[in-house]
């Protein structure tokens, strides 16, 4: 019989039905649509027929890939990884630095979210697809913060104007909590996840990210570890971390952005590629 461990909770009724391919994707065995492609090519069986995409299963239905029975679902795993620089956020094999590698968890695992590959800091590992959308979201708000160094010393005003928003990407950032550290150094705690948002936001000021690191993703931390060490969430860590997901929503919905025009930005060293997407407001 097939259970099914999350957090501290055990579930495993005879009438809780799952997604097929969640189901063979939490054996270990693939991804989720590596499972629907098996699906599709006639190689899944449920109860000896062929299995259909978007089928649900419970624990009691025999299931077989390839002929062969499908293995003990696996038990989620959550790992805290201290990613050091030089490290790159992809499963690919193709990739000689990838995180996987690096990690070298002896099951099969993926990365929730990315730092660029010149950046460092906290990164959660984890086989439990269901929480990876949930953390992700821009809508669920949940809190990411980062500590980060430039180039030159910064200013109030380049200060105030990253707490209030700035331009990139067709859209403007969210506001934000900003704090000065030092004369070129400052935290930022962000609920959005744009694609290499902090260096875009530095960029648009005439800024160059000489340090990135990420020290918290919600309430979870790098204290005790050192760049290229990981280690398991504990269960206190996973229960409350259940707790703040339990409302989060995981469809597209939650990403989408909120358009809004910037409070307040200094326009006196914006990049070229930024004024091609961003005209003044009237």
């Amino acid at each position: 019989m097939f259970h099914r461990t999350t957090g501290s909770h055990l579930i495993n009724t005879p009438d809780s039905t799952f997604r097929l391919n969640k189901f063979i994707s939490d054996t270990g065995l693939c991804s989720r649509r590596e499972a629907d492609r098996l699906i599709e090519e006639g190689r899944v069986r449920v109860n000896g027929q062929p299995a259909q995409l978007g089928a649900r299963v419970t624990t009691q239905d025999r299931i077989e890939v390839n002929g062969k029975p499908l293995g003990q679902r696996s038990v989620p795993v959550y790992l805290a990884y201290y990613k050091p620089t030089g490290v790159v956020c992809t499963t690919d094999e193709a990739e000689p630095d990838n995180i996987t590698r690096a990690v070298n968890y002896p099951e099969r695992i993926f990365p929730i979210g990315r730092l660029d590959k010149y950046s460092e800091g906290l990164i959660l590992l984890t086989n439990d697809g269901d929480i990876v959308n949930k953390i992700l979201r821009a809508g669920n708000a949940h809190e990411k913060e980062y500590l980060v160094t430039v180039d030159r010393p910064l200013t109030e005003v380049a200060l105030e104007a990253m707490r209030q928003g700035i331009p990139m990407m067709g859209t403007v950032t969210q506001p934000c909590q900003v704090t000065r550290k030092g004369a070129e150094t400052f935290r930022i705690v962000l609920t959005q996840g744009l694609n290499r948002q902090i260096r875009r936001m530095c960029e648009y000021l005439d800024y160059r990210v000489m340090r990135l690191t990420r020290v918290r993703i919600m309430h979870l931390n790098t204290q005790g570890l050192k760049p290229g060490q990981w280690r398991k969430l504990t269960e206190d860590e996973v229960s409350e971390l259940e707790k703040r997901l339990l409302n989060s929503s995981k469809t597209k919905e939650a990403s989408l952005p909120k358009v809004r025009r910037p409070l307040f930005v200094d326009r006196t060293s914006q990049p070229k590629t930024e004024r091609k997407i961003w005209k003044r407001p009237r």
